[in-house]
């Protein structure tokens, strides 16, 4: 991943990335993130107020003159003109377009109340798209036992570094960066110590399937010419495996299991791994919070919406359901003697 610093990008966007590091303590990820919503406003602004060549593709333009100056002038009918940008013409979802709408808050909150670089704040009453909330993809038992199937079937030289990197994914419901980020310090005592969101760290008990898997995989992980020791996945390249190549990976077993490669990915299945936890593994709300590094317990209760058999079950095991049903057969007892009579 690059470092902010190797991005080309005005002074004052720079100045608000390195707050967003040191100050408010925000992971080099997410801060990525700010600069790349904030890096489409920019060109948007420029091609809004004319300050670009039509021919210039929107990838290509420059955004190292973007002023204080500039950005004074920037209005609220301004940042609805831009919304209505990356939705008609990048395809932003709604909830891509809430971020966007968290990035210019951030950055103009900081313009105007810690840098003090402008007297009004535009996003001051920008509103946040709608999210409809959905039930999280993911795959069932017997799903993820052929996605697992798919490895031997493969059987390549990497097939135990697969499988180990499928079998994590699916058992502990790691994050596609805490995966990558596994050191072979972190594994201790039959568990896992993972960085999450936020620098935030938790620790993972390892299951009998994922203690053989990684037994497995180091049986057979390069020792010599490795340029990063403690790195627990291995490119070919014998240096930490990146998320790019983590992501092709999955994406070419979801494949061979027959499974659609457009609907299933690496987040896939840490959803998988906590939907299996709750249904089978009868995991406290707070535990399953805790084992997924959520930082609410709202985002970990949507697996509790999501097994309909268990509701069904739980509706029918209701003590009120009986009382009705006797309650109704009584009735029909009694309607029956009526029309006897």
């Amino acid at each position: 991943m690059k470092n902010i610093s190797d991005f080309e990008m005005p002074l004052v966007l720079q100045d608000f990335l390195n707050y967003l590091l040191t100050i408010k303590g925000k992971s080099a990820n997410t801060v990525q993130v700010y600069f790349y919503d904030l890096r489409v406003f920019f060109r948007f602004l420029k091609i809004h107020r004319k300050l670009v060549d039509k021919q210039i593709e929107f990838d290509e333009i420059d955004i190292t003159d973007v002023d204080i100056a500039i950005l004074k002038t920037v209005t609220l009918s301004d940042l609805y003109s831009f919304m209505s940008f990356v939705s008609s013409n990048r395809d932003n979802t709604a909830y891509a377009r809430a971020r966007k709408v968290a990035s210019l808050r951030a950055f103009f909150n900081y313009l105007t109340n810690k840098a003090k670089l402008i007297d009004v704040n535009p996003t001051s009453e920008l509103e946040s798209p709608k999210i409809i909330k959905r039930l999280p993809r993911y795959l069932n038992v017997e799903e993820s036992k052929d996605l697992l199937d798919s490895v031997n079937i493969v059987n390549s030289e990497y097939s135990a570094r697969d499988y180990a990197i499928l079998t994590i994914f699916l058992n502990c419901g790691l994050r596609l960066s805490e995966l990558v980020g596994i050191n072979l310090s972190n594994i201790k005592n039959n568990s896992l110590t993972v960085i999450g969101k936020g620098d935030k760290e938790r620790s993972i008990p390892l299951n009998n399937a994922c203690l053989q898997a990684i037994d497995d995989y180091m049986k057979v992980r390069p020792v010599n010419g490795v340029k990063d020791k403690n790195a627990l996945f291995l490119s070919k390249r014998l240096q930490r495996i990146s998320k790019e190549s983590v992501q092709k990976i999955v994406k070419k077993y979801i494949k061979e299991a027959g499974l659609d490669p457009q609907r299933y990915s690496t987040h896939k299945l840490r959803h998988t791994a906590a939907t299996l936890m709750y249904k089978y593994g009868k995991v406290d709300i707070r535990a399953l919070q805790e084992l997924l590094g959520h930082q609410s317990i709202a985002t970990t209760e949507i697996y509790t919406h999501l097994d309909q058999e268990q509701l069904r079950d739980a509706v029918s095991r209701n003590p009120l359901n009986q009382l009705v049903s006797e309650s109704r057969r009584n009735r029909k007892s009694l309607e029956d003697d009526i029309s006897e009579e």
